[in-house]
């Protein structure tokens, strides 16, 4: 059965769909990350935006200071 067009409510903005290539993609342009690491992040964090922001902001913060000594 067709979901109910009608019955539409906010999008949820405080969370990142797996299902969606451009959430992920976004993100991982975002941080300097491939698509890849994002998706192992989320199943490490969860969805949730703040906790997949704040995961990848780490990891690019590290992967940039390994660069920096090298």
């Amino acid at each position: 059965m067709p979901d109910d067009k009608t019955k539409v409510g906010k999008p949820d903005r405080s969370r990142v769909s797996a299902d969606q290539d451009y959430e992920v993609r976004n993100i991982a342009e975002k941080f300097g990350l491939t698509v890849d690491r994002v998706r192992e992040l989320m199943l490490r964090v969860g969805n949730d935006r703040d906790d997949v922001e704040k995961a990848a902001r780490e990891l690019s913060g590290r992967s940039q200071g390994r660069s920096d000594r090298q």
